[in-house]
């Protein structure tokens, strides 16, 4: 199973997102420490789960953490996070050089 598939598979079963956007984002970063020819590296992660409600950033980002931790220490290089429960993302506006992967 791709890197990206499993994150998309955990991260569901544990926060039931409404809104679930990967984006590999490995081939930026060619050369880079931690970086593989075969990419799958670098992510970023936009998160929007109710699950959130009442949580700091620090502790959204460490249930994420705590959730993808095999992969952070075996494949998974870099994580970017944004988490945001629904109500904040009506307000948030992603990149638009960012191409999701769905």
């Amino acid at each position: 199973m791709k890197v990206a598939e499993t994150i998309r598979t955990k991260l569901t079963a544990a926060l039931a997102p409404a809104n679930l956007t990967i984006i590999d984002e490995s081939d930026r970063h060619a050369g880079h420490a931690g970086s593989r020819p075969e990419g799958e590296t670098h992510f970023q992660v936009i998160v929007v789960a109710s699950a959130f409600e009442g949580k700091s950033r620090l502790e959204r980002q460490r249930m994420i953490y705590g959730v993808l931790a095999d992969e952070l220490a075996d494949r998974v290089h870099a994580l970017t996070l944004k988490t945001l429960t629904p109500d904040e993302d009506t307000q948030y506006q992603p990149a638009a050089d960012i191409t999701p992967l769905r």
